[in-house]
């Protein structure tokens, strides 16, 4: 079990990485393909205190090396679901699923357009992780929508524990059913099914983890970075508004505190 995990590489994530382990905490962070970021991209980097003109790629890369230098154990890849219970988060990563005593999500600001009946279904057919809950549908027909270069495999995964797997590459599509999944339309055909798993690069926080809170299409945070969701903490853009690379460095400070010190309270 790790001390703190981290979902996401940015400034915010990063920052609280090193926070975190100058504490002397087991922390990892879990990271989609930060070349593909906004910060990376950035030509020049013009208000980032003492660091002026630096460019987005030699920033991010200084970051992500002082965060490895510092011990934190950086995985790349997607979280595709959490549960926070008592004393403990899970968050399955993959097909493996990591556990720890404290999150923050530092994911940026995710933009995702839910397809017609997702969240009708979320938890009742519609899932994000093969893993979680594959062996729900062994011996069943499901739908597997393959939005990423990893959905194949996640597909294949479903396959190999029993389920009769349809791939489905169409974006647009919607999730038919009354009280259960029935069927999905996609491209002008109906597909039966039962359950639909849908593999796309990002997920928002409130799918991510249940209980989470959403205020003004960010996640809702105190004073500390804490979440609705005892254990789990929220910082940069993800945190709201203005969306600069210094807030979300220090609220990746803060939030890194304050899981250090919701560890401490574990542990009286």
């Amino acid at each position: 079990m790790y001390d703190i995990m981290i979902v996401g590489g940015g400034p915010a994530g990063l920052s609280a990485a090193i926070t975190a382990r100058q504490h002397g905490k087991d922390v990892v962070v879990i990271t989609n393909d930060v070349t593909q970021s906004g910060l990376y991209k950035a030509e020049i980097i013009a208000n980032y205190p003492g660091l002026p003109g630096i460019s987005g790629k030699e920033l991010s890369d200084k970051l992500t090396k002082h965060a490895a230098d510092s011990g934190a154990l950086l995985l790349k890849g997607q979280v595709s679901s959490m549960l926070a219970y008592e004393g403990a988060v899970n968050a399955a990563f993959g097909t493996e699923m990591l556990e720890s005593k404290t999150a923050i999500l530092a994911t940026g600001v995710v933009q995702t357009s839910l397809l017609p009946g997702e969240e009708k279904f979320l938890g009742r057919g519609v899932s994000y992780c093969a893993t979680c809950d594959g062996m729900l549908f062994r011996g069943r027909q499901v739908c597997a929508v393959c939005l990423t270069p990893e959905a194949e495999a996640e597909a294949a995964y479903l396959e190999s524990i029993g389920c009769a797997v349809t791939r489905v590459y169409e974006k647009n599509l919607s999730i038919n059913g009354e009280d259960k999944i029935e069927s999905i339309t996609a491209g002008g055909s109906e597909i039966l099914c039962e359950g639909v798993f849908i593999f796309r690069r990002a997920i928002a926080p409130n799918l991510l983890l249940r209980g989470l809170e959403i205020k003004d299409g960010h996640i809702d945070t105190g004073r500390n970075c804490e979440t609705t969701v005892p254990g789990v903490f929220a910082a940069g853009d993800c945190a709201g508004k203005p969306y600069q690379i210094a807030k979300a460095a220090g609220e990746g400070q803060v939030a890194a505190l304050s899981a250090v010190d919701h560890i401490a309270k574990m542990e009286v």
